[in-house]
């Protein structure tokens, strides 16, 4: 529930709808539905370039069920995501902090951070000079 992904292939733009995984120990290939994460040993590709999938001689194809339409999202993954929002923005016997009073900041100079707020997972990056 991502970003789009692109297909692996070099110099492909086209939406991945498959992922490619290798078993080397039983020299087969199994192409299946796009895995629901990014894995660094697994290869997402488009459908063109799915359905012209090639193994090596003596190797064995393994194609999945594909799904006729994308997957959306039902009414289980809203609800799980609302309640995993709703518990982050609890915090048990805290009130919410005021905002701070903003005043004028360079470019790259960080917010002076106000006590009893938590800072976010964002930071600020520094130009290399």
């Amino acid at each position: 529930m991502g970003a789009i992904r692109q297909c692996s292939r070099s110099a492909c733009r086209q939406s991945a709808v498959a992922t490619l995984t290798y078993v080397y120990a039983e020299s087969t290939a199994v192409l299946g539905p796009l895995a629901t994460y990014a894995e660094p040993h697994c290869y997402d590709l488009c459908e063109q370039h799915a359905d012209s999938l090639t193994v090596p001689r003596g190797w064995e194809v393994l194609r999945l069920a594909m799904p006729s339409s994308p997957q959306q999202p039902g009414p289980d993954d809203l609800l799980a995501l609302a309640n995993a929002v709703r518990d982050a923005a609890a915090l048990p016997g805290q009130t919410p902090p005021q905002p701070a009073q903003r005043g004028p900041h360079t470019a790259l100079e960080a917010p002076a951070a106000t006590e009893g707020t938590r800072r976010g997972h964002l930071r600020i990056l520094r130009e290399p000079s």
